[in-house]
């Protein structure tokens, strides 16, 4: 029997995030460990009168990928996956891993190069979903992978995700609804400043965000989602973080990032682990070393680090920054090939202050 917190995900996706309408192509990226999921998606997007295209991949297709692929296919874009985001209404993606360590052995030089060929697909996601042209959402689908990654029996780590997404509640679509109303005031309390500063035992920071548009992200592009994000100016990030939590990309582990910042940019960097694919990341272009989005963490259903950075970037308490490009509709100007997130708790003697005022105090905004 399918579980009933799987039909209400895929009402969240089609019903909310994506708002499938008649005629709508969506194309749905998966492994197919995502059966179930899948099977839910395809349903609820016919029933909407939409058209589902799947593009899936084998649970082990990208190990293979990097082992074998020669440079020349390295560097090829994917051309099925380039036309639909470039004409598509919808994409839906499913992470579906079975080994969340799958590529952790793979050459960094492999994934920069495949990452130049994938940054056209990243641009128009960017571009187009910053109109609502191309309605994207990226989602999880739980298998034993992310819940040994989460330290969780895998019904616990179902637990945790679908309640994350409220998708154990009766009516969901409803909840996200209130959530994007909610969120909305906090938006409001950042946007239209200028002067950001950020301090605590793992942080300080200044950076500005005069003239750029705070997102309220409240399920439309991620699920779970909850946070408020936007692209500081530029050259304006000056001073020091700490991240308390591992940063995570292309499945290397990076832990105990600290980064200071000059001038916008990242002047030093080391970490205990990994500092090495932390330093050639930061050399991927100009743009990797600039921040391309600050944000900060409001779902506290998300209470704990499990790994994934879908589910940890919305700690309630946390914020995040990510080195790398940033989203247009925010007026981030930042390029690049790389989009990391990293991650750092505020629950404990910290504060933000915008403009001179404390707005934000151990975890919690206070207006």
């Amino acid at each position: 029997m399918t579980d009933p917190r799987i039909l209400k995900h895929a009402d969240i996706l089609v019903n909310y995030s994506t708002d499938i309408q008649p005629g709508d192509r969506v194309v749905i990226e998966s492994t197919t460990a995502a059966e179930p999921m899948l099977e839910a998606l395809i349903e609820r997007i016919l029933e909407n009168g939409g058209y589902p295209y799947l593009i899936t991949k084998l649970p082990r297709e990208e190990a293979i990928f990097y082992k074998y692929a020669k440079d020349a296919q390295l560097e090829q874009t994917p051309e099925f996956l380039k036309m639909a985001y470039e004409q598509f209404e919808a994409r839906i993606r499913l992470h579906s891993l079975t080994d969340t360590k799958l590529l952790g052995d793979v050459d960094p030089a492999k994934q920069a190069l495949h990452a130049k060929a994938m940054s056209p697909i990243l641009s128009t996601q960017m571009q187009r979903g910053h109109t609502r042209d191309l309605k994207w959402c990226t989602t999880l689908y739980p298998t034993q992978a992310y819940a040994d990654e989460a330290g969780m029996t895998l019904d616990a780590y179902k637990d945790f995700i679908y309640g994350a997404m409220h998708a154990d509640t009766d009516d969901p679509v409803t909840y996200w609804q209130k959530v994007r109303e909610e969120q909305a005031h906090f938006a409001q309390v950042m946007e239209g400043h200028d002067k950001v500063v950020l301090r605590g035992p793992n942080v300080d920071l200044r950076l500005s965000i005069k003239g750029r548009k705070f997102v309220n992200a409240a399920g439309l592009n991620n699920m779970p989602d909850g946070e408020i994000f936007t692209g500081p100016v530029e050259k304006s990030v000056n001073g020091w973080v700490r991240y308390t939590y591992p940063s995570i990309t292309d499945g290397r582990v990076v832990e105990n990032v600290e980064l200071e910042f000059v001038e916008g940019q990242v002047l030093h960097a080391k970490s205990t682990r990994n500092q090495d694919f932390l330093l050639r990341m930061l050399e991927t272009d100009p743009g990797a070393r600039y921040v391309g989005e600050f944000a900060i963490g409001l779902n506290f259903e998300i209470n704990k680090f499990t790994g994934n950075i879908l589910f940890d970037e919305k700690i309630g308490g946390s914020f995040h920054m990510a080195l790398g490009a940033g989203y247009p509709e925010t007026g981030s100007q930042n390029k690049s090939r790389i989009h990391w997130d990293m991650i750092c708790d505020m629950r404990k003697d910290s504060e933000i202050l915008v403009d001179g005022q404390v707005v934000y105090k151990n975890g919690k905004f206070i207006v």
